[in-house]
């Protein structure tokens, strides 16, 4: 196993993890939790939850998929150029695009639940599940070089 092999596994592991971990809540947690708790410790459990994925993301998931994003695209041989370039490139600027886009709306999320917008937090919500699994089908497209 090569060093880049890990670098690309760390890469895909956060990435993983943090869809995956959207997807456990949205599918998997909140509809027996809106079945099955009063409003009160659904909301105490959402927050909780939230606040925990909240530190996982600043804390570890950021920080790694920057840092194996941009080793990965050095490695490449990526330059900005490169990012209007049909086939990889333009893949991966619409990839960083939606990428970004998601980080956008998990922030406003996060605001508007601490805000008490309720519908405009599970409008956000949708939006980053939504805009994640994109950059996941992005990132499965991307042309091996």
């Amino acid at each position: 196993m090569t060093w880049w092999a890990v670098v690309r596994f760390l890469h895909v592991l956060s990435a993983a993890v943090w869809v995956g971990g959207q997807l456990t809540v949205s599918l998997v947690v909140l509809p027996p939790a809106r079945r099955l708790l009063d409003e009160d410790r659904r909301g105490a459990l959402l927050k909780a939850v939230g606040q925990r994925f909240g530190v996982f993301t600043v804390a570890v998931f950021l920080p790694v998929q920057v840092a194996t994003g941009v080793a990965i695209a050095a490695h490449k041989g990526v330059t900005w150029g490169s990012l209007a370039e049909p086939g990889y490139g333009r893949v991966l600027a619409a990839k960083l695009l939606v990428f970004c886009l998601v980080m956008v709306a998990a922030g406003v999320h996060g605001w508007a639940g601490v805000a008490g917008r309720a519908l405009f937090a599970r409008v956000t919500a949708l939006a980053g599940l939504v805009g994640s699994v994109v950059v996941v089908l992005l990132a499965t497209a991307l042309p091996s070089t």
